[in-house]
């Protein structure tokens, strides 16, 4: 029996140093941070500041690309100056940006702050990666990094999770609030924190990032390494949706109230946090779920793969996310969403670890961290990517304010911004307020989103309910839902022909 086989858990974790702990704390608090503001950030540019959804994804996509990229030129950045010295200039631009975030409201300047907020994040990223690697040893790396991973859920299920109930209390102001206190917190932290020895570099932070995007360039050169990060483009696309879209079509045509009342039986007091005006859950609380099967699951299901191969792995978790992306979508029946999320839960756990793992394994010998160096790559053109579909096609096919301006020109009737007193309608740059003569007005809109929906609703002599009811069965947003299935099962395929030939190799056959 090897020493590594000796350590038992209590060893396992007086094993690591400090450091390592303060870098758990660290991810723990900016997770809690990022998770927070991103779960309600969709909700907030369409419901609040009254963005089209091709607006609200355009934000959420160009700025989440960008920062998956980042990394390659701020890791570098870290190497150079310290640890330390990175942690504090990321709080202090994650600090001031998620304030200044609650702050703005037109589009650009809301697209700036936020761009500035993944600056500072994408500083972060690489730095508490590093200090885990740099305070853990061969035999403790494994239950190491699983261990910082359940910080990473931990922060992901509760910033969500809190954010959503302050909202409920306190309003859209007390998000951007809550998401600067954390990084305060992190920042106080960081005074006490030593960073663990590292070696100096004497290149300039200019030649350090050159060498960066020149190990990315010698490792895409592996044809085999290229065509599966082009095809995992394919799955991180699928999987955004859940983040990126489903928030808001919750928020369009799903009521919560079944599984309010599932829960409530369970847990009262939190199912009365998470209690919506319509009497069901936020969207935000639902999604969540997703983080919450991780926490509970994971483990099961990692002990269930563990001896799979990679790639067996990767093309059963993509099958899995197919089933409840569509679960997810096509009724709207929010217990068929809960069950569509759950299924797509146990996708990812099944398919994302083992990503990295066949990364890893496809790697030539000496060329590893090379190799792991492009496993942000497919995610950031995913991003990239996500505006066409929870920006441009949802707007078209799933968005209740396109189908009701539709509905409404079609019976004569208009909305009006009662503050205003002028026409409203509704384009890719979201609510707008027109003249008699049908031309847009730079004048800013005071009526919302629920307010339109609401005024339409009584013109028409409906209910809200029975409004919404009648728009999904005339136009059937659900459909959109087929777009993220095809995506799903070319990637399957892709996956499949790609094991079948470019990876039928004794090496590489998985």
């Amino acid at each position: 029996m090897n020493k590594k086989e000796e350590l038992g858990l209590i060893e396992l974790f007086k094993s690591f140093p400090k450091p390592y702990w303060f870098a758990s704390i660290f991810e723990l608090l900016e997770r809690y941070a990022w998770y927070g503001l991103f779960g309600i950030l969709g909700l907030y540019l369409t419901n609040e500041l009254g963005m089209s959804s091709v607006e609200r994804s355009e934000i959420q996509s160009y700025v989440t690309a960008i920062l998956y990229l980042l990394p390659i030129i701020t890791g570098a950045i870290a190497d150079k100056i310290g640890y330390k010295i990175t942690l504090a200039i990321s709080y202090v631009i994650l600090m001031t940006g998620y304030y200044f975030m609650g702050k703005v409201t037109s589009y650009w300047a809301v697209f700036s702050v936020f761009l500035y907020v993944a600056i500072g994040a994408a500083m972060f990223k690489p730095v508490a990666s590093a200090i885990v690697t740099k305070t853990t040893n061969k035999q403790n790396s494994s239950f190491g990094f699983g261990l910082f991973y359940m910080m990473v859920n931990i922060g992901g299920f509760f910033g969500p999770l809190l954010v959503g109930i302050l909202r409920n209390h306190f309003g859209w102001k007390s998000v951007f609030i809550s998401s600067t206190t954390a990084i305060l917190l992190n920042l106080i932290i960081l005074m006490f924190f030593k960073e663990p020895e590292r070696e100096k570099i004497e290149e300039s932070a200019a030649e350090t990032i050159k060498r960066s995007l020149n190990n990315i360039w010698i490792a895409l050169k592996d044809i085999r390494l290229t065509i599966l990060l082009f095809i995992m483009i394919g799955f991180w696309l699928m999987f955004n949706q859940l983040f990126f879209t489903l928030p808001n079509f919750i928020d369009d045509w799903i009521n919560t109230q079944k599984v309010y009342g599932v829960l409530h039986s369970i847990w009262p007091w939190l199912a009365e946090q998470m209690k919506n005006n319509a009497g069901g859950i936020n969207p935000e609380h639902m999604v969540n779920f997703d983080a919450f099967f991780i926490s509970v699951l994971q483990i099961a299901v990692s002990y269930i793969i563990l001896k799979w191969k990679p790639i067996n792995a990767m093309m059963t978790g993509i099958f899995i996310t197919i089933i409840g992306i569509g679960v997810s979508f096509m009724t709207n029946n929010d217990l068929y969403t809960f069950l569509g999320i759950l299924i797509f839960a146990i996708g990812e756990m099944t398919s994302n670890p083992k990503f990295s793992d066949y990364i890893a394994q496809i790697s030539p010998k000496g060329k590893e961290a090379l190799y792991m160096g492009t496993y942000f790559l497919p995610i950031a053109f995913a991003n990239l990517l996500s505006k066409w579909i929870s920006g441009d096609l949802y707007q078209s096919k799933s968005d209740k304010l396109t189908f009701l301006f539709k509905h409404i020109k079609d019976k004569g009737i208009e909305i009006i911004d009662p503050v205003q007193n002028k026409l409203v309608t509704y384009t890719s740059e979201g609510i707008q307020l027109v003249n008699n003569s049908g031309e847009i007005l730079k004048d800013k809109p005071s009526i919302k989103r629920e307010e339109v929906i609401q005024q339409a609703a009584e013109k028409l002599h409906l209910t809200t309910e029975q409004l919404q009811n009648m728009l999904w069965n005339t136009y059937h947003p659900e459909k959109i839902w087929y777009y993220m299935a095809a995506i799903g099962i070319l990637t399957f395929i892709g996956l499949l022909i790609y094991n079948n030939t470019i990876g039928k190799t004794k090496k590489n056959n998985l």
